[in-house]
């Protein structure tokens, strides 16, 4: 998410901790264990995105990136769909275990080895 924060989006994003104390998830009708098992994208009409459809929803949210639109058009193919949808739903499972060394990170870039600086 810090890669779409730092980018220029015209405030069409707007991104909320759903760690914190005040989020409440079934404003939304769902559980926080499903927030946190999933991507989400929450549009202005409230309509939630879950998972492959959520990072849609961001990518089109930049309609001046021409990677963004291409990337949001070749994932709403129906096959491509599928397959983005499988591999997501396969992430989503391993990303818990998945090794995180946050005492790398520097001016909002994080990496996996300690023992270099980042590039």
């Amino acid at each position: 998410m810090e890669v779409y924060r730092r980018k220029e989006h015209a405030d069409r994003l707007q991104f909320v901790d759903i760690s914190a104390p005040e989020f409440d998830p079934t404003s939304y009708g769902s559980t926080l264990a499903a927030f946190m098992r999933e991507m989400h994208a929450i549009d202005q009409e409230r309509h939630v995105y879950r998972g492959v459809d959520a990072f849609r929803a961001i990518w089109l949210a930049f309609p001046a990136s021409p990677w963004y639109s291409l990337l949001a058009a070749l994932v709403a193919l129906p096959g491509l769909h599928l397959l983005a949808g499988l591999a997501y739903w396969c992430f989503a499972r391993i990303r818990k275990f998945l090794p995180e060394n946050h005492s790398t990170c520097r001016n909002g870039t994080c990496g996996l080895h300690g023992d270099r600086p980042p590039p």
